[in-house]
């Protein structure tokens, strides 16, 4: 049991009974919360001395004064919020200001039968046996604090459900802006996908400003037999806002889940994906970009669980560490004693752009069966000499070389974007951010 500031826990564990107390819900959903608020007064926040939180500190956070947004208050205007769509995407789009959804700025449009796009807050009035089959169904029990405030406190977001056979062409971009400082927001979405359905999600979080906030957000992905879900979390917060996140994800027999986790903002980032393969011949694939610059800190740690015989699993993160930048990486794979012919891959690698930047990696294979391949790896480095040594013999620079080997080091993991309009987007932050901290001379897409 951890022991967090009592003011700090006394101060959230009202806001949780109160806003429980008044709320008129179904039972399931009331227990639901009950349990989170349960578990929230039992571990409070994670503390340093927790093996999975030792190079996070996240007391920052309890000391702030953060707190949920009246879910009834008239909805701030937001001139600039269109420099957030991606110009070239046509699907349906979901937009929340300040945690709250914002009926104007979105547009589902038509959609295929057996495809629903909403709010959670009217999928629970519309589809309560839906929701109750699925909504914090595929969190692990010994789940942190910030998963259990998130649940004890859940009012809204999206809410995605792909019925069998339905498939949607393009993309769904859920986009989470904020513009309000000192603001606890907790976004909470549910994507089921039935089977042989098709669906592709972007996740999208950003700000209007530069004062400092929290998310702490929470995603459930439910892939049923033979589906296919492309899952994309886009982080590009100011530099003082707190990001804790968690990706929740259930593969099913022979479905296919592809994660692309990219972050490019936030002053303390943290996010936990958990993906089970729970039937055979379940794949996923994760893919992870980030950049910490000057003081920046972002924690990734993903756990895969090869539960079923006959699945695979490929992962793939790379980050780019400036300044004084920091970033932590713990993937863990765990293979059990009845997944036999599982197939795993891990990579990890880091680029050092400065003295002061620093990595921590920690691949990790758990294996209990007899017949698997599995491989992981780490690297943390800056760029080769031998490479910069050769651009310069081709007429270029030291900036441009370093320039040039820089974007490549992060493009590899870029290439992997399918989205086009999406990859120009980060591909255009990610350079900007660069440049801005000396880090990059210039780019040449």
């Amino acid at each position: 049991m951890n022991n967090p500031t009592p003011d700090t826990t006394t101060r959230y564990l009202n806001v949780m009974r109160t806003r429980n107390s008044a709320a008129r819900e179904a039972t399931w959903l009331r227990a639901l919360r009950q349990s989170a608020v349960e578990r929230f007064a039992e571990t409070g926040f994670p503390m340093l001395q927790e093996e999975d939180w030792k190079y996070t500190d996240v007391r920052p956070i309890e000391r702030a004064a953060f707190m949920p947004l009246p879910q009834d208050a008239a909805l701030p205007a937001v001139p600039t919020a269109g420099q957030f769509r991606l110009d070239g995407l046509s699907g349906p789009r979901v937009v929340f200001i300040d945690g709250r959804f914002s009926a104007s700025l979105s547009a589902v449009g038509p959609l295929p039968e057996g495809a629903t796009v909403t709010t959670l807050a009217d999928a629970l009035n519309s589809q309560p046996q839906v929701l109750e089959a699925h909504l914090g169904r595929y969190l692990p029990a010994d789940g942190h604090g910030f998963a259990a405030l998130n649940t004890a406190l859940l009012a809204d977001g999206a809410f995605i459900h792909l019925g069998a056979g339905t498939r949607l062409e393009q993309p769904i971009h859920v986009l989470y802006l904020t513009t309000a400082g000192a603001a606890l927001l907790l976004p909470r979405n549910l994507i089921i996908a039935e089977r042989d359905s098709e669906v592709t999600i972007i996740e999208h979080y950003a700000a209007v400003g530069d004062m400092a906030y929290f998310t702490n957000s929470l995603t459930e992905i439910f892939a049923g037999d033979n589906s296919t879900v492309e899952h994309y979390r886009v982080q590009e917060e100011n530099r003082a806002a707190f990001h804790v996140s968690g990706v929740h994800v259930q593969i099913n027999r022979s479905s296919r889940v592809i994660s692309h986790a990219l972050d490019l903002g936030g002053r303390l980032v943290r996010n936990d994906l958990r993906a089970v393969l729970a039937d055979t011949g379940g794949e996923c694939h994760l893919n992870g970009l980030y950049f910490a610059a000057d003081r920046q800190h972002i924690d990734n740690h993903t756990h895969i669980d090869h539960a079923q015989p006959h699945c695979t699993s490929r992962e793939f993160y790379r980050g780019v560490l400036s300044g004084r930048g920091r970033a932590v990486f713990r993937g863990r794979i765990v293979v059990r004693p009845d997944a036999q012919k599982s197939d795993a891959r891990q990579v990890n690698n880091n680029l050092l752009l400065s003295r002061d930047a620093e990595a921590d990696s920690q691949p990790q294979l758990e294996i209990y069966a007899d017949d698997v391949m599995c491989s992981h790896g780490a690297t943390v480095g800056q760029l080769d000499e031998d490479a910069l040594f050769y651009l310069r013999t081709r007429a270029l620079g030291d900036a441009e070389a370093r320039d040039l080997l820089t974007y490549a080091f992060a493009r590899e993991v870029l290439d992997r974007v399918r989205l086009a309009p999406l990859r120009v987007r980060v591909e255009h932050r990610l350079a900007a951010a660069l440049r801005e901290r000396g880090a990059l001379h210039e780019v040449h897409p």
